[in-house]
């Protein structure tokens, strides 16, 4: 089988080569970007299975030259993912507990919502968001997956359905009398590999006259700012606002408002209501941003093309910053073990004879090791026992926060780097 580096077509002679979109079903053709194999990127090895084998999955993006999603195949199936013990928890960042407090203050204001009204997060995750709706009197539910995640949500006082999200998890919600007057569903959309089950489900929960917000990353962001390694196993679809329009309207859902936000290297939180809620009239920005997708050529293969090559010579200079480092007998540590962090490691090959340890705040992280590139996790006190020269902060969407909360590395003359959009010592 032949791939191409660009999003050319694959050649006549393999017609059957591609898998269908997961939006509209066209046999997709058009590679975006490749980053070889990996296993999946929030998997934790133990100590115990150090000697154990890890299996690696494909990681390739492609694009629909139909509806123009981007996309990875689901070689990973999401039970293998999020069921069981789960290791992300959301409230291990400050700055996103922080979001999402905004976010329910602004929602109940706009939306009128109070002691009558009911909230439903979907991928609910620790409880992070919702335990703002209960702390406010507002009747909430949680929608997670992961058992051991929505546990953690339960001791917040945030009732959770451990469940996985689509068509059918929505018929059961409604039939239990559940009707959503707002619902929050942030950073799952493109966790989903059955898209369109997903969201006909969000138009079943969704009350009268209610309205579904959803936030995920920009993929105008993603390529724009090199963010390649926001694309993992777990993240099925990258979404442009023209893409997940296009979901929305195949199940009777108008997108009648939309917000850019900073986070995760620069997101959209989209409001949808029914098609028949004239009440909630489109918005200027609506069109502002749909014209501005046009001109950027979101509908344009070429507008693709030159990713591949623009992710390899990122690859290329973490490599010679790191080397040089070394052979200058520096010191180089990571912090955070994000699952961006593991798609960079695995994808540039970085081992502990480039960088020593990485550190976390989740303690379930902490004292194992990451996928693949198997570094060794600790607290972040280590830190400071090894004052090392340089602290490459994985997850660097948070490059801030980070920062001041580690303001005792430039005692001892240490600094920080982040790899994306390009190397940066700081």
């Amino acid at each position: 089988m032949q791939i191409l580096d660009s999003p050319r077509p694959l050649p006549a002679d393999v017609p059957d080569q591609g898998f269908p979109c997961r939006s509209c079903g066209t046999p997709l053709r058009f590679s975006m970007v490749d980053l070889g194999s990996s296993p999946p990127c929030q998997n934790v090895v133990q100590p115990e299975d150090l000697r154990l084998g890890e299996t690696f999955y494909p990681l390739h993006a492609f694009v629909c030259h139909e509806c123009s999603l981007v996309q990875i195949d689901e070689v990973v199936p999401p039970e293998a993912i999020f069921q069981g013990e789960y290791a992300y928890f959301s409230s291990y960042s400050d700055s996103w507990v922080a979001h999402a407090e905004r976010y329910v203050e602004d929602v109940t204001e706009r939306f009128g919502l109070g002691p009558d009204s009911l909230m439903v997060e979907i991928a609910s995750n620790d409880g992070y968001l919702l335990q703002h709706a209960v702390a406010r009197g507002i009747p909430c539910l949680g929608v997670e997956p992961a058992a051991n995640v929505a546990e953690a949500a339960r001791e917040k006082g945030v009732p959770t359905r451990v469940a996985f999200f689509g068509l059918e998890e929505a018929r059961a919600m409604r039939a239990d009398g559940l009707e959503a007057d707002v619902i929050a569903a942030n950073n799952v959309l493109a966790h989903t590999p059955h898209l369109n089950s997903f969201v006909a489900g969000l138009e079943v929960v969704l009350a009268e006259g209610g309205v579904a917000t959803v936030e995920f990353p920009h993929l105008v962001e993603l390529i724009d700012n090199n963010q390649f390694d926001t694309i993992y196993h777990e993240h099925f679809s990258y979404f442009s606002f023209t893409a997940v329009q296009r979901v929305f309207a195949r199940h009777g859902l108008t997108l009648f408002d939309v917000e850019k936000l900073p986070t995760h290297g620069g997101s959209l939180r989209i409001y949808a209501r029914r098609d028949a809620d004239a009440s909630k009239p489109i918005s200027d920005r609506v069109r502002a941003l749909e014209a501005a997708e046009q001109e950027w050529g979101v509908d344009d293969l070429a507008t693709y093309a030159a990713f591949a090559e623009q992710v390899r010579e990122t690859k290329r200079g973490l490599l010679d910053f790191l080397i040089s480092a070394r052979r200058e007998g520096k010191t180089v540590v990571g912090y955070g073990a994000p699952g961006k962090g593991n798609t960079l490691l695995n994808y540039c090959g970085i081992r502990t004879d480039l960088v020593d340890y990485t550190v976390d705040r989740n303690p379930y992280k902490q004292g194992t090791y990451t996928p693949g590139a198997r570094l060794p996790v600790y607290d972040p006190s280590m830190i400071e026992e090894t004052q090392p020269d340089y602290v490459l902060i994985l997850p660097w969407n948070l490059r801030d926060e980070i920062a001041d909360q580690m303001a005792h590395v430039r005692s001892w003359g240490g600094q920080f780097v982040v790899p994306i959009p390009r190397v940066e010592v700081f």
